[in-house]
């Protein structure tokens, strides 16, 4: 066969076809050449830059220890570890959700620290709510409502108003004691604070078919659906990240937390026939009436029983002045 003769057009074309297959192996190599010839001409910008990056991009840091209302948490044990790693880069990297939730512990974690220690509840079940809700007023699609996600019978057993008027689900206040009338239960069943976490996600008896089914009453032991699976390693996931921020890539000024509701409370013992006008005659509008009363979910109030309600509203000036009377600090918030 006779040989093709190679031209210089050829040759070029065969040189660029090298190239292109090499290229980002060879650009690579030519650009940390470079880096390494010339060391201290990197901008400041650019090493801040790689600097994060390589902060944001990484394996979670998993703690050496790690307990629950005082219980210990197995980490020894691989699946513990990787399950743990799991929620923790599920919401280290949901960077919108795990910020708005940060920024929201400082004006809600307060209300909810004091009842929890009132009702002699662990402090870590703030979390819980944390992961429950988000620290948001939200409905499921199983129409559990609220910080603390109560079903309407859940609630009603717990003592709550739930009506067309009221819901108070809503009620950051009571529902927090309703939660914890719940947890207590279920520690006096279980005997266990995490048994008791379990069971909110997934109810008493179920959990207690499970324990019995596979006997064992540990949760780290148990079998168990998706959701609650992984639900107290959300928990614990959320217990780091908020306890830590900055140890976990989330850099938030104090002064850009969000500031806790200055209000004070007005006693309703008869009909109101409409929340704008009462609103109006508290010097406030109808917006902000239901911003801090979310439980109130009509426009009116019949309260054909005559309860008496203890209605939010705002101190004077607070809305326009929140954030004045906020932490001014310049530094990131390392700890909450």
């Amino acid at each position: 066969m006779q040989a093709t003769k190679l031209t210089p057009d050829k040759f070029n074309i065969f040189i660029i076809g090298i190239l292109a297959i090499l290229g980002g192996e060879v650009q690579g190599q030519i650009f940390a050449l470079r880096r390494s010839n010339s060391p201290n001409k990197e901008s400041a910008a650019e090493q801040q830059q790689q600097q994060y990056m390589q902060q944001s991009v990484r394996t979670p840091t998993l703690p050496s220890a790690l307990s629950f209302a005082g219980e210990k948490i197995p980490l020894e044990n691989f699946d513990t570890r990787e399950s743990l790693e799991r929620e923790l880069m599920v919401n280290m990297f949901w960077h919108s959700q795990a910020i708005l939730i940060i920024k929201q512990t400082s004006r809600f974690f307060p209300t909810i620290e004091a009842i929890l220690k009132k009702n002699k509840i662990p402090d870590d079940f703030k979390y819980l709510c944390v992961a429950e809700s988000g620290l948001q007023q939200v409905v499921s699609s199983a129409k559990a409502v609220g910080f603390w996600q109560l079903m309407p019978a859940t609630g009603k057993e717990l003592g709550l108003e739930i009506n067309d008027e009221v819901d108070e689900r809503y009620h950051i206040e009571k529902s927090t004691r309703a939660a914890c009338r719940y947890l207590q239960k279920s520690y006096d069943l279980f005997g266990s604070w995490t048994l008791a976490a379990v069971s909110y996600n997934m109810g008493v008896k179920g959990l207690t078919q499970q324990i019995q089914q596979q006997k064992s009453v540990s949760y780290h032991d148990l079998r168990l659906n998706d959701e609650t699976s992984r639900y107290l390693f959300r928990i614990l996931a959320l217990k780091l990240i908020i306890s830590d921020p900055q140890k976990y890539g989330f850099y938030i000024p104090l002064n850009e937390m969000y500031p806790p509701y200055r209000y004070k409370e007005v006693a309703v013992s008869t009909p109101v026939p409409s929340w704008a006008d009462f609103a109006i005659r508290h010097n406030t509008n109808y917006k902000i009436l239901k911003l801090l009363n979310t439980w109130l979910r009509d426009v009116s109030l019949t309260n054909k029983g005559n309860r008496t309600y203890y209605i939010k509203v705002p101190e004077a000036g607070f809305r326009e002045n929140a954030y004045n009377n906020n932490n001014n600090s310049n530094n990131s918030n390392s700890k909450q």
